[in-house]
């Protein structure tokens, strides 16, 4: 039996850049883009490229049969439950794990491609 709903995650070729009220909250060249059934693409974007200091953790969380548990963040001064992060992901979803990503109708959302 194979498995009917696919996850499929790879590294981003370009720059993402995130903003909420046109404050920057990430930039990376290092963005992992999950494609998952017929659900819109999903930038995944390392913690390192973050600004940490402009989130607070959310007491938000949620469950995904296919990634696992999420906990979420709110922007400091913008909107709640921004960002989440699967911090300790399923298998499936590993490389996703250290990595938070945006919701494209609270943040600005934009991709540069390389080249």
């Amino acid at each position: 039996m194979t498995n009917a709903h696919a996850i499929d995650i790879g590294p981003f070729g370009g720059r993402v850049r995130v903003r909420v009220g046109g404050v920057t909250l990430a930039d990376t060249g290092r963005a992992q883009l999950l494609e998952e059934g017929s659900l819109p693409p999903v930038f995944y974007i390392p913690r390192e490229d973050v600004q940490l200091d402009r989130l607070t953790a959310s007491a938000t969380t949620s469950r995904c049969p296919f990634k696992g548990d999420a906990v979420y963040f709110s922007a400091v001064g913008g909107p709640a439950d921004v960002a989440w992060s699967y911090e300790t992901p399923l298998p499936a979803a590993g490389a996703i794990a250290g990595h938070l990503a945006f919701y494209p109708d609270k943040a600005e959302i934009e991709t540069v491609p390389f080249g």
